[in-house]
């Protein structure tokens, strides 16, 4: 991108109150691709490397492999450099304008030099903050709201590090073991730790809003969601559903109950696995009519199904693996069939708040998410793997609205979580849902809600989608 002069802070943005949502105090814009350069970028891979041949007196013959090896922690210098002195583009928003210490109490010496305007780095913050060497002053949301009174969204060599040596590692390999592991790690932790939060839906993804203008409970927007997707997905009584990455299986038990599928749920969770089929069980659904196993998504039977769904599990499959995934659900897939895919995803016009986030979520909270992408790409995915997209719903802002809700359940649970998690991980899901809610409803981050169906030239297109024309739309005579 060329660099382009910052527009100064203007007076046009004003605070919503919308009553389903945590409504932004202060959302400023953050330095990002727009000021971003390419040909500098670029530059440096190709003059670096040389250099050093030259300096150092190195055959000519070692500048292509030297290059390719340089080149990614060349890359991610340049974002740290770059991230130091970039200016933001199109600020509509002045913070409130207070000292660092109004927000953060600084315990640690050696951070001490953080004080009056002088911001700490996000990611200095939150490993002290883990650590004990900060506490915060009044509620998490509220401070980080705050953000850019005290925290710089400047890249650190940390990040750098761990971007070079754990995060491209990881996105390269996704084996069967690394997947089991982290997810294992992850989500067999404990159900009280996620009940905790996520209430006795136990539905670890996005719910919906049906009115901005009501404060609709955790449980509602849930209860939304669940239903527009099985409406989506058009369910019929004995047809059979797949539900790839099912969590702790609401979903299947829900559908098998209220639209008579013969469901059946998938997850790498042996804890979730138990938990589902017990809730299958409560929810009077026989065995032979829905069931929740534990595998890998790869070994799943190349059965046919009248419908799949995939709610937040796909950004788990990787980058690497992504293509292969969707040639896989379009064979289990019936010729008839849809698919519905929910998914976290990324803007393109991206700000280096983003990256710190991505960053921060990748290490401590889903590690092996690298396939968190901007639509295009998985539209792309899916049409270059024989699939036609029905239709495609962003739903970030309802994202933000259930972060929220879980927010509130894991600081209503404080005492319990630390006394039987500890601080830190009580910190941890403190500022990865406040932070979260926040970055779900500026659009750091968002999700996807894609229809497709298999692209053949045999199906019946106009069963499954026909756009509502309104009674009185009267073509012009």
């Amino acid at each position: 991108m060329s660099p382009q002069t910052p527009v100064q802070p203007g007076s046009s943005w004003k605070k919503t109150n919308w009553a389903n949502i945590k409504n932004a105090d202060y959302p400023v814009e953050v330095a990002g691709n727009q000021t971003f350069n390419n040909i500098h970028l670029a530059t440096a891979i190709i003059a670096l490397p040389f250099m050093i041949i030259t300096v150092v007196k190195l055959p000519m013959y070692l500048y292509v492999p030297l290059t390719l090896v340089l080149a990614l922690p060349i890359f991610a210098g340049y974002f740290v450099y770059g991230s130091q002195f970039a200016l933001p583009v199109g600020n509509r928003v002045t913070p409130a304008g207070k000292n660092i210490e109004e927000y953060l109490t600084i315990h640690d010496p050696a951070l001490k030099k953080y004080k009056g305007k002088n911001k700490i780095p996000m990611e200095t913050f939150f490993e002290a903050y883990f650590a004990g060497q900060i506490d915060i002053n009044g509620d998490c949301l509220e401070i980080l709201e705050n953000r850019h009174d005290w925290a710089r969204f400047s890249m650190t060599v940390s990040q750098a590090k761990f971007f070079v040596t754990q995060w491209i590692p990881e996105l390269l390999w996704h084996s069967k073991k690394q997947d089991e592991d982290q997810v294992r790690d992850h989500y067999d932790r404990g159900d009280d730790f996620y009940e905790a939060f996520l209430g006795p839906r136990m539905i670890y993804t996005s719910g919906m809003m049906s009115d901005k203008n009501k404060n609709e409970t955790l449980e509602q927007l849930q209860d939304n969601k669940l239903k527009v997707v099985c409406e989506t997905l058009q369910l019929k009584k004995g047809e059979r559903h797949l539900d790839i990455g099912c969590g702790w299986g609401t979903l299947v038990a829900y559908a098998a109950k209220n639209y008579g599928t013969d469901s059946t749920g998938v997850t790498l969770g042996l804890n979730q696995t138990e938990f589902g089929n017990n809730r299958i069980k409560a929810f009077g659904v026989p065995a032979s009519q829905a069931r929740i196993k534990t595998m890998d998504y790869r070994d799943i039977p190349r059965e046919k199904w009248d419908k799949i769904s995939c709610l937040e599990m796909a950004e788990h499959v990787g980058v690497r693996k992504f293509s292969e995934f969707m040639q896989q659900v379009r064979a289990m897939l019936d010729d008839d069939g849809l698919f519905f895919m929910q998914v976290a995803g990324l803007r393109a016009t991206w700000q280096y708040e983003d990256f710190i986030w991505g960053l921060f979520m990748a290490r401590y909270v889903f590690p092996g998410a690298d396939a968190s992408t901007p639509l295009y790409w998985y539209t792309k995915q899916l049409e270059c793997n024989g699939f036609e997209v029905q239709s495609v719903h962003t739903i970030g802002v309802h994202y933000s609205a259930t972060i929220y809700r879980w927010y509130q359940n894991w600081m209503q649970n404080k005492e319990m979580i630390m006394e039987r998690y500890g601080k830190k991980w009580f910190r941890t899901w403190e500022i990865f849902l406040a932070w979260s809610t926040i970055i779900a409803r500026q659009g750091s981050a968002t999700c996807y809600q894609i229809v497709a169906a298999k692209n053949l030239n045999s199906r019946d297109r106009a069963s499954h989608q026909v756009p509502h024309v309104p009674a009185d739309c009267v073509a012009a005579q």
